[in-house]
């Protein structure tokens, strides 16, 4: 389906005059045209910067607030896209197409009623735009009303004929209801339409596997992976085709090819492991199972399966660990129970194994009697529970746990670096921030005061060797006229840039001690106390940083191989004395906030970030670790929205943190 923006941009007329700011040096005309540009060419985060630019010259730009929600629907920032469409409809309540695209973010996260509320206003204010027809049938479709669906699928097609999606997402519906011919109908005419699409071939091919016709499913993935050899997609269903054809073989190659481009795909995992095992590889299968739990550790049939293995490897304790999961998961898997009863028995242990027996004919019992459907059908010993997991699958929907089940990558997020003043060629900010640097005079005092050029940065801006190692005469120099406490500050800083760290904290250490008052040293002593335990936490193979796994969990240490916790109370007392100081500097806080997420304080920091928003608004970096804390805590809706507004700023890691942890089927 085309992206959003292009469609929006060659199909909406939706431009308006920008009147230009006669009194600034800044030209509305060009932020707002350059903006757009920015979209058509695909530079998300570049357009979200011009319309940044745009917005603050001129707060009522409906226009600036609607492709910038825009370009955050593309970088999968769908809550900051959905408040930039809210803003734009509280500015102008008309406008069709902000109804439109905020239908289309709403249905992406899952809110399908409020989408079609939407989507219904679209239509009374324009009932001639075909495309809102075909987003509603796409609503329609997602929340499972497929008749309707089809009706409105039937309208554009009546207007917009040889639009090969529309027929794709009809067929779907078709296929949905049972009507396999006329799904067949509209695949065949969706690549009539556009016959170098693969994805035509891949749905058409599901309605033949599906019919039993396995010839013509593989006929039509072979024509998909010769268009697009990278189409996982297509080689998972052409693997699960041949194993129902009893080519082994060459399913085991499908898959492995899935893994090769996708290497933590959880259910090609848990489908390879059961080939594995049926050719019996049984210590690859269990490698591939181990693979699925660390992904999804509560997947019940990775750990049933597993104890089968076990069982065949004469390992009965951990087959007994694997059922006892499997059972605390799912209550009334009468199959588990049956299985560990036998384990019990081979391990001597008869009076539980008795027990088990008849707590899982009990189930049993209670299953026939009442037919339940859901997770009851767990009770019901008759069913195979080893075999194949394809994408539609209703176990694999609820267990595996990923939108589109094909994708599960490892993110490793970190906290951005702490605030600090470095040694830097540059004498000025970003104009693009546009009034924004934080102006404060004592700041600027200090900074004057300093026989280098500094800047207060969060993150290192090291002059080159050549330039510090002359800085660093020029400091020497004047050293040997005189100490003063702003030349050993100056001199600390060329240090910490090489790396020495202990010089650097003896200068510093010095320069306290002269001037106790100048709360800009304690602020830089205190980083550099975090980079020292950073640097030897790294050398002792420890990370220390807040990590989000695969789970969504965070923790504020990762240890490897050390077991050692590092103590930041010495980095902590010197960012306190900052903020004692010179309590209205939001930088101390912030760098607060880092070092009580390294000390695994997470509320505490939350606080620290809140406290230095609260005295400058505009510290993306501050949003960008609130918003990781907040994940970690649970606060998933506060914690993205936090991430979006980092985004917004600036912070470009924070789209990469919102595809994975806000926008995924889990937090719908």
């Amino acid at each position: 389906m085309r992206s959003i923006f292009l469609y929006l941009l060659f199909s909406l007329s939706v431009l308006m005059a920008v009147e230009v700011e006669a009194s600034a040096q800044y030209d509305r005309n060009m932020f707002y045209y350059r903006g757009r540009q920015m979209l058509v060419d695909g530079k998300y985060s570049m357009a979200i910067d011009n319309l940044n630019v745009l917005i603050r010259l001129d707060p009522k730009s409906y226009e600036a607030y609607f492709f910038r929600g825009i370009a955050k629907y593309n970088l999968a920032d769908y809550v900051g896209a959905e408040m930039d469409f809210d803003m734009t409809l509280e500015i102008n309540p008309l406008y069709t197409a902000a109804y439109h695209y905020r239908a289309i973010t709403l249905s992406r996260t899952g809110k399908y009623d409020l989408a079609l509320k939407d989507l219904q206003s679209a239509v009374e204010l324009r009932p001639g735009y075909t495309g809102l027809y075909f987003s509603r049938g796409v609503t329609y479709l997602l929340s499972q009303q497929f008749e309707k669906a089809i009706e409105d699928f039937n309208r554009f097609i009546a207007r917009e004929p040889r639009e090969a999606d529309a027929y794709l997402n009809r067929g779907a519906c078709y296929l949905f209801t049972g009507d396999t011919l006329k799904a067949i109908s509209d695949y065949d005419k969706a690549i009539t339409l556009d016959s170098f699409e693969p994805e035509g071939y891949i749905r058409r091919a599901r309605v033949h596997y599906l019919r039993g016709d396995y010839q013509k499913a593989l006929s039509d993935l072979d024509k998909a992976i010769s268009l697009d050899a990278t189409n996982t997609f297509a080689y998972f269903n052409r693997g699960l085709v041949r194993y129902d054809s009893q080519n082994f073989r060459g399913a085991l190659e499908d898959l492995d090819r899935v893994l090769e481009l996708e290497p933590n795909n959880s259910l090609t995992l848990y489908n390879r492991a059961l080939i594995r095992a049926q050719t019996g590889a049984y210590n690859q299968a269990l490698d591939d199972l181990d693979r699925v739990l660390v992904i999804n550790p509560n997947n019940v049939l990775a750990y049933f399966n597993r104890a089968s293995l076990f069982i065949e490897l004469g390992r009965y304790s951990d087959a007994e660990k694997d059922y006892t999961k499997a059972i605390e998961l799912y209550p009334d898997f009468a199959k588990a129970y049956m299985n560990r009863s036998f384990v019990r028995n081979q391990m001597g242990k008869t009076k539980s194994a008795k027990a088990d027996y008849e707590t899982a004919q009990a189930k049993v019992n209670a299953y026939r009697a009442s037919q339940a459907s859901g997770s009851a059908d767990f009770a019901d010993t008759t069913r195979k529970y080893n075999s194949l997991l394809s994408l539609d699958a209703d176990f694999a929907k609820r267990d595996f746990n990923d939108e589109e089940l094909l994708q599960n990558r490892s993110v490793d997020i970190k906290l951005k670096p702490m605030y600090r003043f470095s040694a830097s060629a540059k004498s000025d900010y970003n104009p693009m921030l546009l009034g924004r640097k934080y102006e404060n005079s004592k700041l600027d005092r200090f900074i004057r005061s300093i026989p280098v050029d500094v800047l207060l940065v969060s993150q290192e801006m090291t002059p080159t060797r050549y330039l510090n190692s002359r800085l660093l005469d020029y400091v020497e120099d004047g050293l040997k006229k005189g100490k003063t406490s702003g030349l050993l500050f100056a001199k600390a800083l060329l240090e910490s840039d090489d790396k020495q760290f202990n010089a650097a904290v003896a200068c510093y250490d010095e320069a306290v001690s002269m001037a106790p008052d100048q709360m800009f040293y304690y602020l830089n002593r205190g980083v550099l106390q975090s980079e020292m335990i950073d640097f030897i936490s790294s050398i002792e193979s420890s990370v220390q940083v807040l990590t989000l796994d695969n789970a969504g969990a965070a923790r504020g240490r990762v240890t490897d191989k050390s077991t050692r916790i590092y103590d930041y109370s010495a980095a902590i007392s010197d960012m306190e004395k900052a903020v004692d100081l010179m309590p209205e500097f939001p930088y101390s806080y912030y760098n607060l906030g880092n070092l009580y997420c390294l000390s695994n304080e997470l509320p505490l920091a939350i606080i620290f970030y809140t406290k230095a928003l609260e005295r400058y608004a505009w510290i993306p970096e501050a949003y960008y670790n609130r918003g990781l804390a907040q994940i970690y805590l649970k606060e998933k809706e506060k914690g993205c929205i936090d991430l979006s507004k980092a985004g917004e700023l600036g912070v470009q890691d924070a789209y990469r943190v919102i595809q994975k942890y806000c926008s995924s089927e889990e937090n719908r």
